[in-house]
Order: C-alpha cells, then structure tokens, then sequence
C-alpha cells in the first residue's frame, strides 16, 4: 500500500494497514539472518542515495514548526541534515551487524520421561510505535523490527508528518528489492488522533504498542490502550556530586549530561550537590555553568549563594527542563540525596560522582532506575552508546525489558518440546 492511498483512505485503513503488517510478520519471522541483514544494508543505500529528497520533506516540517514557534528543543529533535541521514544509515548497519535473536535457545533440559524441552527467542509479531517529533525514530524502530522478525505500524507526531512520510518511502522503495515484504513497514500517514486510538485498541493484529515521547503521550497510551504496552518514560534524570568528588569529573560530567543534547531523556535535569563539595567549589560550579548559559532554579541554599539563581518549584523538581537550565538541590548526606531521587526521579537515568567507592555502591544499589551510573554521564543510556547499534526506546517499566531496548528486548520466548510418543 503506496503513501498516497494510504493518506486518501478513511479511518478504516489503520486495520487494514495493521493486517497488512500482521501478514507480512508471519513471511518476515521465517526470513534468514542473512537475508535480513541484506536488507537492512539496501535501507541504508537508500537513504542515504534519497538524502536530497528526505530534507525537502523535512524543509516542510521545520517551516511549519518555524511559524507555529516551536522551541529550539523541539526544532532540534525535528531537524533532519546529510549528517544525520548519515547517522541513520550507519545505524542500520550497526543493526545488521548485531546477533540476530530470533531461534536463540534461552535453555534446554531433558526430563525424566526423556522429552526434551527447548526455550527459544521468537518475534513479538506486530509492533505499534506512537511517537513524536524524531523522525530519526521512523529508521532506528523499522530498522530493529526488520532485524528481530517483527512487522511495524508506525504513528507519527503531526508535527514531522513530512519527514516521516519521505522516510517511510525511501525504506518501503527498499524493502520492495529485498526478501522482506514492503508491508513489514507500515506508516499511518495522518495528522488525525483518532488513528492513534484506532491503533492502541486493536489487540487481534498488534502484538505490542511502544509509545516515546512526553509524559502526556505515554500516559494516555498506557491508561487507553487494550493492547500489551512496553511503556518507555521521561527522563527526569539527576546527577549526585558527592562530598567526595573529583572536582574535573564532577563538573565534565555534569556539562556532558546538560549541555550534549539538553532536548532528550537522558539529559541530566536536576543537580543534587553535598554542601561540604559546595562550600568548596561554589564559585567554580557558578562559573562553570554561566559559560555555558545553564540557568539555575535552586533551592534556599543556591538562591542564597548563587548570583542569578530563581527558587525552584515543584514542577522544576518533578519535570523535564529540555533545555539549558538546571535545578539544583543541596543536601548534607547520600541518604537525602537517595531520598530526593525516589520522590522526583523517573525511574530512567541516575548518575553519582564520588572517589568513595562505599559509597558510589551504596548509592548504585540503592536507586531505583533502569541505569545507574558511577563517574559517567547520563548521555550513555542510549542504544547506540551501549553497543545496540540503534534503540526502539528506554523502557523504565521492569517487566519483559528495562533500560534502552535493542534487538532481545523486541522477542518473547516460546517452548518447544520433542517427544518419542510420551503421554501424561
């Protein structure tokens, strides 16, 4: 189903489109690594080689954004160039290059009556993605879905309907030169939310639903969707600077986790800084951050001790900034600091940086998050950072899978017995 018919046709073209997928799944999960992998490498050239057109669309998008005055965060996530076409490409093939999941044996054993049992990896089937304004999202899910069996039915934000519709193009252009059917990638190609609500209830021909983007999308997916929801979260992510911090690596990792990439879930929103280490270093920390336009929302200490501190509200605790500015939060112990995480924290990426090696355990086993670093920055929650090649979202849930979701997470198992004429 070309774009276009799908852009003319009526609501009901989301179910036709989702049985679409779910055929294609079924010829997609007896497909070779090989053969997979040989089509994601022609994904790649084709994005790559329709770079030009891809950024016409994107032009699109960023006029639009432009006169309705989105922020520079969200042009930013909306913004395609060559380069990140580039990145995108360079992620399939990262992709390909990854063991394929799919007929992994988890185990095995032989029971008493000589049956054999065998746990293996299988697709989940027909993935659901809701997301917003990361077209980059429209490759790095397609790309993991392909790679681990599974079909797609992607829904994009409004806001990049162009850049999507381009892309999905390109991979569909693609998918038609390999073994894979073009219908494995599907695109609703419609600003209408009820598409969205179509989809989220349609449990016979989708497997699974990933929502990724803001709080509001993922928690309406969640509290309306009858299909089985692998829920990725906000990062409202901190960095601890404890009394014990190298002062070089306490503010590298900071600006790193701030400034790198202020827009997305992984950058640090909150500082939680030991008094003692402020005393010591506050007019370097203060300094440190005015190079770097951070605005900060302290508490009473910070507003006291830094120039053109604001007072932190509860929303500045409690939400992502998605921007140059940072809360910053005092406290006399590791304890309060643990405790400041549990009441604000989302569950996604907290950091500690100390040369207490006690300590940064106590605080690594302690928090609650799906990663948990010691002397680094929050920025390596990420797929690509972390060897996957490219992610489908940070799951912050802890059932089926946690953290950055590469290619096991987008399987389930199933058992497969074989017998010699056993009865029970």
């Amino acid at each position: 189903m070309s774009i276009l018919e799908s852009e003319v046709k009526n609501k009901t073209n989301v179910k036709e489109q989702a049985k679409a997928a779910q055929k294609a799944a079924k010829e997609l999960a007896i497909l070779s690594e090989k053969d997979k992998n040989e089509a994601l490498f022609i994904l790649a050239d084709e994005l790559e080689e329709q770079a030009s057109f891809i950024l016409n669309e994107n032009e699109k998008d960023l006029q639009n954004g432009r006169e309705k005055d989105f922020s520079q965060a969200f042009m930013d996530r909306l913004s395609l160039t060559k380069e990140r076409i580039a990145d995108f490409a360079e992620g399939l093939r990262q992709v390909a290059g990854q063991d394929d999941p799919v007929g992994e044996t988890v185990s095995e054993w032989t029971l008493d009556n000589g049956m054999r049992v065998e746990q293996r990896r299988v697709p989940l089937g027909v993935i659901g993605m809701i997301y917003e304004a990361r077209p980059n999202v429209t490759v790095d899910a397609t790309g993991l879905a392909l790679k681990s069996g599974n079909a797609i039915v992607l829904k994009g934000g409004s806001s990049a309907i162009h850049s999507n519709k381009a892309i999905i193009q390109v991979i569909q252009q693609g998918l038609a030169k390999t073994s894979i059917p073009a219908d494995a990638a599907q695109l609703i190609a419609t600003t209408d939310r009820k598409a969205s609500s179509e989809l989220f209830t349609m449990k016979e021909h989708i497997d699974v639903l990933i929502p990724r983007g803001g709080g509001s999308l993922i928690s309406t997916v969640v509290n309306e969707a009858t299909v089985p929801v692998l829920e990725t979260g906000v990062g409202n992510c901190h960095i601890y600077v404890d009394k014990e911090a190298d002062l070089e690596k306490a503010l590298n990792i900071l600006i790193n986790a701030k400034t790198d990439r202020p827009a997305v879930c992984n950058a640090a929103e909150t500082l939680i800084v030991h008094k003692d280490w402020l005393n010591e270093y506050q007019s370097v920390l203060e300094n440190v951050l005015k190079e770097h336009g951070i605005s900060v929302h302290g508490d009473e200490f910070v507003v006291s001790a830094f120039a053109d501190a604001v007072p932190a509200s509860e929303k500045d605790w409690a939400e992502e900034f998605l921007g140059l500015s940072i809360a910053i939060k005092t406290v006399e112990s590791t304890e309060e600091a643990i405790e400041h995480i549990d009441r604000y924290g989302t569950k996604h990426s907290e950091a500690i940086v100390t040369e207490d090696a006690d300590t940064a355990e106590v605080f690594m086993s302690r928090i609650d998050a799906a990663a948990v670093y010691h002397n680094a920055s929050t920025r390596f929650t990420d797929g690509s950072a972390l060897g996957f090649g490219a992610e489908i979202g940070i799951s912050t849930q802890k059932l089926h899978a946690r953290g950055p979701m590469g290619l096991p997470a987008l399987t389930t198992t199933k058992y497969c017995m074989t017998g010699d004429g056993q009865i029970r």
